[in-house]
Parts: structure tokens; C-alpha cells; sequence
């Protein structure tokens, strides 16, 4: 019953979808407020709905209900509880649940605390809002019900994919989707702006929190992602430029990009037409991610689905909103009025520079995506486009962006002086010099590239702490007076640094641990010890382990440095019988920033066994420099200037005769 309960609310949680896509729009349009009323209302309703459906497949996971085919498909009853309760989202159905969710509830959030926005753009927004949802509700409905029954209930499931049983993929998938479906916000304010013919300053600063949120999210997302790859996989590495990786990859280059555009539209009432279209451009991107993962194009361990007729469905859903939303772009932007003129030498200038840099990143990202699969559909030629096309193409656009990075907060608006900057920036400049030259002499000429991305990464740390140094004028005014301007410093004034200094040290850790790891490769028998860059690395041999639901072989490996133990790794290889899938579970030990990495290949014979054995400098920097990148977006979120209101433009609020600013547009 508790099943069927769930079923029912996503039909009627559909009726409202096509109320709330309608009513608000057409009062919006008509500026009847009793119309635009309705959309808060359901947008809240829809989101008690869905919730009580993800709760009635929760139960059927619990409950280990197999007679509802989702939970059969995805599901054991010898399974960790954990698992049962990640599995109703480690599937293609369970999956598009949780994106409906999180899509309604964003919704619902806008519903709930959108007071101070205009009534016809709230309602606006919902009702676009409402699009977006009723068609994930049907294609869910239509092709991908998690609700359907099986006649005769088998007596045991078939497990969930071994590869998802971890807590990284536990976490990684609503991390991952509220970054996704956080976009639609933007793209719905977008579309909801261009059928009022309302974008200025003031809808810069209500998209800019969402924007943020979802930014947030994503970065996390993909981080998780990453060190799940990276441990679970076995293979050693932490990005493979995978397509679905890069599905998550480029909405968040494109959602940075959009980031920075957007404050010079919130602060110079500038680049209105160009934000506009990267918010419609960046959950195209997600979308388009979300066809790639579920349409059965692509063989990935991310990917969900093979189902012709859902890809088919998704690929509609995808030319009615994109097509749609950027047909009422090309209608409408060339009526919008063009905003405030700056100098190319200028933080506006500099944030422009970002946003070509960050588009053409996502371009080169997206061509190497999608080439193989259009040559596929049009020759039926099978290509791999892998990491050498993509360190060749992003990785040189990325440099001159590195570089600008620091300048960007520390040249004034509208007019900057480069040479004034400059100087400000000589300590950053100095530190980055130091750094190159100690890692050139440390590991020689081998190595050319790797002390100068060191250098770059060091320059970029140093001049996002600079930007902070700057803003507080500690030389002119003293340290007393400095900590007091130190705290009174808006929150995106500390986000903007943390966020950059979180870039720069993942970028220290790419660097570090790409080209100057130790790897070794080799066949290793019982007492075998193989020295991995100083550390002694012992094969003490093998032994039988069982989980709850897997058998695994677990290798006994003894670390040492100088002789003396400093740690005992146990990778091993599972077999998780329900599915008879093996996985390869890696040994990890942290030495402060530094990981020795172990993982296990085949057996032979004889008792030994193949061994991959790696010392990876510094690699732990690239997480912790996601996590300083999502820092730097809570502290942008918690400026006070984003809960107070829309700003007022410069030139009015600069005002010498004492009269009242005018209102913004």
C-alpha cells in the first residue's frame, strides 16, 4: 500500500506541475496577483508530495520489498544498511527520484522565502520551474516509474552494483544532483526575466545566492567523485577526463564563468545579455549531462541507463528547453538595454577576460565529449578522445587564466591601473619566484613544466591572500586598526580569496603529484619488499576475508621508513557473490599531505601476486583545495548585501549634492 502511495503522489504531484507551469506564468504576463499567488503555494505542495514518494521507495529499500522490480533490480537482503538505504538513489530510477526532489524543493525554497522578490518574477520563476518538473515527472511516469510491481515477488534481489556500495558513492550523488538542479533556478530566473523584459542590477543579486548554492554543491560533488575514483577504482588516479566525468565538469566551468559575470551585472549593471545566456547555458549543460549518463550513449562506470526509449525521451526533453528557452533568448536579448561602459584595463575587464577563458575551456571540454559520439552516429567510426587531446587543449587555456586570477579583485571598477596592481602584487610575485626556483633545484631540469605550475600555483595562493591584505591596508593604517577592517570585511570579499586560494592549492597538488609520484609496477611474492621513493614496501601475503555480501582476498603489506614501521596497508580484491562482480579495494596510508597507494592485480600460481605501488606528493592538496573552493562560496552566500535587497547602481548612489539616490531599475 505504502508502495502504491508513493505512485499516486507523483501523478498528482504531475496535475500540479501543469497548474503551477500555466496559472503563475499567465498572471505574471497579466500582472494579476491572485493568479501569481497560486505558484508559492504549490510549489510547496509539489515538494511534500515528491517527498512522500522518495519516502515510499525508501521503505520499500528498507523493507527489502521485492516485489517492487526497482528494489528486486537494486537490492539484497544481506546488504550493509547503509547500502539499503544509498541504493534508492544508486539506480537509474532511484536516481531521476531524488533529481525531481531536489528540483521541487529548490522551488520550494523560492516559494518560501521569495518575499522580497517581484511578485511577477517569482511567479515567473515557478512557473518555469514548473516546465523543467513536469517533464522529469513525466519522463519519470512514462519510462522510469521506481513503482512498478513484479506479479510473482522473487525471494532475493540482485544486489546493488558493488562499485556503488562505498560511502564516497553514498554521497557523491545528491551532492552531485543539488549542484545539477540548483542551476534550474538560474535558468528559470533567466527565462522568467526574458518573458517579463526585466534584467538588471537587481536580478543579478537575487540569481547570485542560488548561483552560489548550486556552484557549492557541484564542487563538492565532483570532488567526492573524484576521490572515489581514485580509491575504489584502483587504478591510481584521480581524473580520467571520462565523458560523464566531464558531464559534471563543464555546467561547472560554465556555472563559474556565470558566477563572475554576474557581479559585474549586480555591480556595473553591465554584460545583462552575455549572463543571461551562460545561466540558460549552464543547466543546458546539465541537462545535457543527465542525457549522456541515462540515454545509453555512453559506457562509463557512471553511467545509469541503456534504455533506447528513455534516451530518446530525454533527448526531446532536451531540444524543448534549450531550444526553447535560447529561441526566446535570440526574441528578446536584442531588446534589453545594453549597461554601463568600462575600460578593457578594469575589474570588469578582468572578469571578462575569466568568462572567454572559462567558455572556451568548456567548448574544448565539450567538442572532446561530444566529437567520438557524433562521428559514431554520422561515419560509425569509433574514436577515443582521452586525456592527451584534453591536457593539450584545457590545460594551455588554463594558464593565462591562473595568471590574471590574482589581478582581478585588486583592479578598480570601471577604470584600473595595471602598473598600481602591479606593485601590489610584487610579495605574490617574489613568493612564486622562490617556489619555482626551490623546486628546480630540488628535483633539476628534468621536470621544466612542473616547478613553473608549482610557481603558478604558489602565485595564485599568495595573491588571493594579497587581495586580502589589500582590501585591510595594514602598512597605512597598522595592525590595530587593520584586524578591526580585517572583521568588518563583507562575506564576498572573503569568499572571492578563499575561493582562489582553494584553486590555486589544487592546482599545487596536481602539479606535485602528476610529475613527481613514484610508481612502481611488478610481481610480488610473500616477504618481497620494493622500495616506493624511500619508503620499504612489504608483501607479508594474502588472506581469505567475508564481508556481509562479498568474499575478498586481503594483501598484508608492511610500510617502513629507516626500519621502523610507520603503517600496514590492506588492499584487496572482492568478489560480491549476489552479482559475482569483483572490485579492487586500494590500500591507502596518509602521510600528512602524502599518500603511499597500494592495489592489488591478478594472482599467480606461485602465492604471488601483481602489485601497483605509488608515493603521490601532496595529492591530498587536491581535495582540500576543493574544500577552500566551497568555503569560498559559503562566505560569498553569508554577505549580508545578498539578503538586503537589489544594489543601486554606482553612478546615482555617488551622488555630492545630498540628495536621495534614486531607486535601481
Amino acid at each position: 500500500m505504502i508502495v502504491e502511495i508513493g505512485h499516486y503522489a507523483l501523478v498528482l504531484t504531475f496535475a500540479l506541475t501543469l497548474i503551477q507551469s500555466v496559472v503563475p506564468v499567465y498572471g505574471a504576463i497579466k500582472e494579476d496577483e491572485r493568479l501569481m499567488a497560486i505558484a508559492s503555494p504549490v510549489s510547496m505542495a509539489m515538494f511534500l508530495l515528491v517527498l512522500l514518494s522518495f519516502i515510499a521507495l525508501t521503505y520499500a529499500y528498507l523493507a527489502s520489498d521485492f516485489s517492487v522490480q526497482n528494489v528486486w533490480e537494486n537490492s539484497h537482503s544481506a546488504k550493509p544498511l547503509i547500502y539499503k538505504i544509498t541504493g534508492v538513489w544508486g539506480n537509474h530510477e532511484g536516481s531521476l527520484l531524488l533529481w525531481v526532489l531536489i528540483l521541487v524543493f529548490f522551488g520550494a525554497l523560492v516559494g518560501f522565502f521569495g518575499a522580497n522578490l517581484p511578485a511577477p518574477l517569482r511567479a515567473a520563476t515557478l512557473g518555469v520551474q514548473g516546465w523543467v518538473t513536469a517533464g522529469f515527472v513525466l519522463f519519470m511516469l512514462a519510462t522510469s516509474n521506481p513503482f512498478n510491481r513484479i506479479p510473482n515477488a522473487p525471494m532475493e534481489g540482485n544486489d546493488l552494483n558493488p562499485l556503488l556500495q562505498d560511502i564516497g558513492l553514498a554521497i557523491h550523488p545528491p551532492l552531485l544532483y543539488i549542484g545539477y538542479v540548483g542551476f534550474s533556478i538560474t535558468f528559470s530566473f533567466a527565462v522568467a526575466a526574458l518573458i517579463l523584459g526585466r534584467i538588471d542590477a537587481a536580478w543579478a543579486r537575487w540569481v547570485r545566492p542560488w548561483t552560489l548554492l548550486a556552484w557549492c554543491f557541484l564542487t563538492l560533488g565532483i570532488s567526492m567523485g573524484s576521490y572515489w575514483a581514485y580509491y575504489e577504482l584502483g587504478w591510481g588516479g584521480w581524473w580520467f577526463w571520462d565523458p560523464v566525468e566531464n558531464a559534471s565538469f563543464m555546467p561547472w566551468l560554465a556555472g563559474t564563468a556565470m558566477l563572475h559575470s554576474a557581479i559585474v551585472m549586480e555591480k556595473r549593471d553591465a554584460l545583462k545579455v552575455w549572463t543571461v545566456l551562460l545561466a540558460i547555458f549552464t543547466f543546458s549543460l546539465s541537462l545535457l549531462g543527465t542525457f549522456l549518463v541515462r540515454s545509453g550513449v555512453l559506457t562509463s562506470v557512471h553511467a545509469f541507463a541503456v534504455d533506447p526509449a528513455r534516451g530518446v525521451f530525454i533527448l526531446v526533453l532536451l531540444c524543448l528547453f534549450i531550444g526553447g528557452s535560447l529561441s526566446l533568448y535570440a526574441w528578446r536579448a536584442p531588446l534589453l538595454k545594453q549597461g554601463g561602459l568600462f575600460a578593457p584595463m578594469s575589474r570588469e575587464g578582468a572578469l571578462v577576460f575569466n568568462n572567454l577563458f572559462l567558455t572556451a575551456a568548456t567548448v574544448a571540454v565539450l567538442v572532446g565529449t561530444l566529437y567520438p559520439l557524433a562521428l559514431d552516429a554520422v561515419t560509425g567510426e569509433k574514436i577515443s578522445v582521452g586525456p592527451p587531446f584534453f591536457n593539450l587543449t584545457f590545460g594551455p587555456l588554463m594558464i593565462p587564466l591562473l595568471m590574471a586570477v590574482p589581478y582581478g579583485p585588486i583592479l578598480a571598477w570601471k577604470r584600473g591601473d595595471l602598473l598600481a596592481a602591479t606593485q601590489r602584487l610584487y610579495a605574490a610575485f617574489g613568493l612564486a619566484i622562490l617556489f619555482t626556483l626551490v623546486t628546480f633545484w630540488m628535483w633539476g631540469m628534468d621536470r621544466v613544466l612542473a616547478p613553473l605550475g608549482v610557481g603558478l600555483a604558489v602565485w595564485v595562493m599568495a595573491g588571493s591572500i594579497a587581495e586580502i591584505v589589500t582590501r585591510v591596508k595594514v602598512a597605512e593604517i597598522g595592525f590595530g586598526r587593520g584586524f578591526a577592517r580585517l572583521k568588518g570585511l563583507p562575506g564576498s570579499a572573503w569568499g572571492t580569496a578563499t575561493a582562489h586560494f582553494g584553486i590555486g592549492v589544487t592546482v599545487l597538488g596536481i602539479v606535485t603529484s602528476t610529475a613527481f609520484q613514484d610508481e612502481k609496477v611488478l610481481t610480488m611474492a610473500p616477504g618481497d619488499t620494493v622500495d616506493v621513493s624511500g619508503y620499504a614496501l612489504t608483501f607479508d601475503g594474502l588472506a581469505p576475508s567475508r564481508g556481509a555480501n562479498y568474499v575478498e582476498d586481503v594483501g598484508h603489506f608492511t610500510v617502513r621508513k629507516g626500519g621502523v614501521v610507520i603503517a600496514e596497508l590492506e588492499p584487496s580484491k572482492r568478489l560480491y557473490t549476489a552479482r559475482q562482480f569483483p572490485t579492487t579495494e586500494a590500500g591507502i596510508h596518509t602521510l600528512v599531505l602524502s599518500q603511499i597507494y597500494v592495489s592489488l592485480g591478478e594472482p599467480r600460481d606461485n602465492g604471488s601476486i601483481d602489485v601497483r605501488a605509488y608515493y603521490k606528493p601532496l595529492i591530498t592538496l587536491i581535495w582540500i583545495g576543493t574544500l577552500f573552493m566551497a568555503l569560498g562560496a559559503v562566505f560569498s552566500m553569508a554577505d549580508r548585501r545578498l539578503r538586503v535587497g537589489a544594489p543601486k547602481p554606482a553612478a546615482r548612489r555617488d551622488r555630492t549634492d545630498g540628495a536621495a539616490p534614486a531607486p535601481a531599475e
